[in-house]
């Protein structure tokens, strides 16, 4: 797998040297569509995939082999009785650690892995031009933060309905709505929480530009992500708690009440999006300047 992804992206790289290039836009195309192929062609993403499908599978599983949600609080307390609960339970226990994981092992290695391969070299000359390259990794990067969630809310949808009655749906605020509605509460919490990723990839992709090792990207990005976890952990600098990366992420629940709470939600988004353009911006500073046989 790895040779002929090398030999792909070098084939691309080598455009820039021949007679005949094809239009901006064309090579802005393929190259979009070699990052996904980069991406999603790789046996690790699925085995990631896969991981992150079996956390709703399991914890169904151990719910209906104990026969009850026991005195569980919160979604899984509710997931006996609803298998709809199961989705969103599996997003909220994916949030603390399965999902940060699995961006930051993607994220980690996509510039990173591109210098270790030897490939990085040619795509920065490629017609293309760095600032699209990067552009295409951070889309490919969003891509897969959706497939992530996506990949739960579908096994959540699934393992729900095999092992759990289902039926309307009581939010949190009290009402009762149908079991349409709240499926398309649930798959929008999956599209929130795949945004309030983009904040950890946007990280993951600077500290890739900023090595040739795709595990000491990935160790670093993950270490990013633990200090903030600690910082949050640290009641007395509670007032800088606000501005930490995975402040907002339980916002997502709001989506469940009626009507939603959107003051949370968008803080959240906004604060991912800062985030995002912070370290993107460094991604792109550090790559636009970067020595071409670096």
């Amino acid at each position: 797998m790895a040779v002929s992804e090398t030999a792909d992206r070098r084939d691309m790289g080598a455009v820039s040297s021949r007679g005949s290039r094809p239009s901006a836009g064309r090579h802005t195309l393929a190259l979009f569509r070699s990052e996904l192929h980069l991406v999603f062609g790789r046996a690790r993403t699925w085995v990631t995939l896969a991981v992150l499908a079996g956390v709703p599978v399991l914890v169904g599983v151990a719910i209906k082999l104990s026969g009850s949600s026991g005195d569980a609080e919160g979604f899984i307390g509710q997931v006996a009785g609803n298998g709809f609960f199961l989705i969103v339970a599996s997003l909220a226990l994916s949030m603390p650690f399965f999902l940060p994981t699995a961006v930051t092992v993607v994220s980690g290695e996509s510039l990173a892995g591109e210098a270790s391969l030897g490939t990085l070299r040619n795509m920065l000359t490629a017609p293309a031009g760095r600032s699209r390259l990067l552009a295409a990794k951070m889309v490919a990067l969003a891509v897969f933060c959706f497939a992530a969630t996506v990949t739960i809310f579908l096994a959540g949808l699934i393992a729900g309905f095999l092992l759990f009655p289902v039926g309307d749906v009581v939010l949190l605020s009290g009402t009762t709505v149908s079991l349409a509605d709240g499926l398309l509460r649930a798959f929008g919490i999956a599209m929130l929480v795949a945004l309030s990723l983009l904040g950890l990839a946007g990280i993951g992709l600077f500290v890739s530009s900023l090595t040739s090792t795709p595990l000491a990207a990935m160790a670093a990005t993950f270490g990013a992500f633990i200090v903030f976890g600690i910082l949050g952990a640290i009641p007395q600098i509670d007032v800088i708690h606000p501005w930490l990366l995975m402040y907002g992420w339980g916002s997502f629940a709001d989506l469940l009440r009626d009507p939603p709470y959107w003051d949370e939600i968008v803080r959240n988004l906004l604060m991912q999006g800062a985030y995002l353009a912070v370290f993107y911006a460094a991604a792109w500073a550090r790559l636009t300047s970067r020595d071409i046989n670096g």
